[in-house]
């Protein structure tokens, strides 16, 4: 029997919808996968260590944003959206599993568990489109998508039996096509390529499933500072470098859910034709800063709990200081791409924390006292959004800008970007 679109794509006449428990499911893989991410980098601090562990999160990253567009779409209420979802999770735990030796012994099962997963959901994709009433643009895009997963598949396979300086040749080439496909719109000779406007989403949920991977995230860091210290005496040094640590993580929590959140999603929803560009461009490519700082200050709490009262070295102090230079980094990348606006308090706080890493290496200043003071600029930010906030409450009702309303750093004379202007940007 025919699929009928009611069976497997989402209505969009029922307006927004909430993320579902079996997307929430599919993520919990990602905390193992986390998880491993962040013990490749621990037995390995060296620029090769940190190199493979980054090309490996932003591959499973591609994965998960793949995905996360494809459930903006498809209904996962519907029994083959289901067994499909079911089906990428346990490619997931594979490629999780073979991350510790991704790079060695375990590299084809990685490969054949990254490429399966966009295998069979852009091939369940072009069938279910075909045999349900989905216009003849949504069928073709999801063709193009196919066969440029069969390409780039085809490279990573190829990479992963080879092995050596091949394999790592190979998976460079199919991973920068796999990043930048959208920039050219999945251009396929006969097919053409996809335009921006052609995907449809629905802005409420494709927000809130970034919102709670950042959650997932958090989520991961504290699991990793209950598990380094719960190994280890608990002395007075060690106990407070876990509350520090908790602290960390919490207020990485508020600059990012206490208000930014919310009134992006509000945002997007706002855009009108703008949504597609914004969603690809500020959540599926910004959003990795954000992940990546926040399991590097993972890394570091965990580094700092094993040793709080003893010096970074270089690499551990690297690690230390770059996670929350990242994640201020993203929120400036966010914040740019959603308004047209820089965020210059998190800038300056991205600099301070630079000069905190700079100080405490000719220094000689412990860990756990560095972890401290970036902790007290973080949460000086976070108060100071949270004052000028109430302190400016008609601001927030005029202007629904959600960036411009949290940062008393920036120009007033800044031009605001309207929400509907044009992209000069190419298409996806």
């Amino acid at each position: 029997m025919p699929y009928r679109r009611s069976l497997v794509l989402k209505d969009r006449a029922e307006g927004e919808q909430r993320v579902t428990f079996l997307e929430l499911f599919f993520d919990l893989v990602f905390v193992l996968v986390i998880t491993q991410l962040s013990q490749l980098l621990l037995t390995d601090l060296t620029p090769k260590g940190a190199a493979e562990m980054l090309f490996l999160l932003v591959a499973i990253w591609v994965a998960w944003v793949y995905t996360t567009w494809w459930t903006n779409t498809f209904d996962t209420d519907a029994v083959p959206v289901r067994l499909v979802v079911l089906v990428m999770m346990l490619a997931g735990v594979m490629m999780a599993l073979a991350i510790p030796q991704a790079w060695g012994d375990r590299a084809l099962l990685f490969a054949l568990a990254y490429v399966g997963l966009h295998i069979v959901r852009n091939a369940f994709s072009v069938v279910a489109a075909t045999r349900s009433d989905a216009d003849h643009i949504l069928h073709i895009g999801y063709l193009r998508l196919f066969i440029w997963s069969a390409f780039t598949g085809a490279l990573w396979i190829a990479g992963a039996i080879a092995g050596g300086s091949v394999l790592v040749s190979m998976w460079i080439a199919a991973l920068l096509l796999e990043v930048t496909s959208a920039y050219v719109g999945y251009w396929v000779p006969g097919l053409g390529r996809q335009q921006l406007g052609d995907w449809d989403i629905d802005p409420g949920h494709f927000a809130e499933r970034f919102q709670l991977f950042i959650i997932i995230v958090l989520g991961e860091s504290i699991v990793i500072t209950g598990a380094t210290a719960a190994a280890l005496e608990l002395t007075a040094a060690r106990l407070t470098a876990v509350v520090v640590a908790v602290a960390m993580a919490a207020t990485l929590w508020w600059l990012y859910f206490n208000a930014v959140a919310a009134r992006s999603s509000q945002d997007l929803g706002a855009a009108s034709d703008d949504q597609a560009r914004l969603a690809r461009d500020a959540y599926s490519y910004t959003h990795i800063l954000l992940v990546l700082g926040i399991m590097l200050v993972a890394i570091g709490n965990e580094l700092v709990i094993a040793h709080p009262f003893e010096a970074l070295g270089r690499a551990e102090l690297i690690v230390v200081v770059t996670g929350p230079v990242l994640y201020l980094s993203g929120h400036v990348a966010f914040a740019r791409i959603m308004t047209g606006r820089v965020r210059w308090s998190n800038m300056s706080g991205a600099v301070l924390i630079l000069g905190v890493g700079v100080t405490a290496a000719a220094a000689g200043v412990s860990g756990l006292w560095t972890q401290t003071i970036i902790l007290a600029i973080l949460v000086s930010f976070a108060a100071q959004e949270i004052v000028w906030t109430r302190q400016n409450p008609t601001s927030q009702q005029e202007d629904s800008d959600p960036i411009r309303q949290l940062d008393p750093l920036e120009p007033t004379e800044q031009p605001k970007r309207r929400t509907g202007e044009a992209d000069d940007k190419p298409n996806t």
